[in-house]
């Protein structure tokens, strides 16, 4: 695997990460957010992204922290998830973050939905012996939007700089495999 492909799959992994503790748990950490910002930076870098256009992604992110701490606020969703929300679209800028912002609705809507309806009905004995589905079954659970956030981001995330510029650019992959040579 070359070094651009393992690049490219940091997100992805975040990704999955994020979601699977956001289900089994019901929390995202300040880690793993922590670790999708600063992963936007050093791809950012890594690919040569300009610092104008860092910049911008940078506002996209700051934007939607403002939007979803005040959704936290209103208890609409969980503070991790509004820190997600902001550190996803580090990596989808103004460009990209319309689409992931509808997918990420249509995908949380369905889950909620899944969930409202879901908790109508009582486990199946086998089930119960999982606690973290005993605990999302539970009609005063949240919802764990994290996972919809994740599987929005990625969706959309073969259309970002980073998946571009580290798998399409056969020019950039060779500049990277050359440094690490010199390295």
């Amino acid at each position: 695997m070359t070094f651009p492909t393992v690049l490219s799959i940091i997100f992805p992994a975040l990704m999955a990460f994020a979601a699977c503790s956001d289900l089994f748990t019901m929390r995202i950490s300040n880690v793993l957010v922590a670790a999708v910002a600063v992963g936007f930076l050093v791809i950012a870098l890594v690919v040569g992204l300009s610092p104008t256009a860092i910049g911008m992604h940078l506002a996209a992110g700051a934007l939607v922290l403002a939007v979803t701490f005040g959704m936290f606020a209103m208890g609409w969703i969980g503070g991790g998830d509004a820190k997600l929300a902001a550190a996803i679209s580090l990596w989808m800028g103004f460009e990209l973050l319309l689409p992931y912002l509808l997918y990420a609705s249509v995908f949380g809507g369905a889950l909620t939905l899944l969930l409202l309806v879901g908790r109508r009905y009582a486990l199946p004995g086998p089930l119960l012996k999982a606690g973290w589905l005993v605990r999302l079954h539970h009609p005063k659970t949240g919802v764990p939007y994290g996972i919809a956030l994740a599987l929005a981001a990625m969706l959309v995330y073969p259309q970002t700089f980073a998946f571009e510029r580290l798998i399409a650019n056969p020019t950039l992959q060779q500049t990277l495999l050359d440094g690490l040579r010199t390295f």
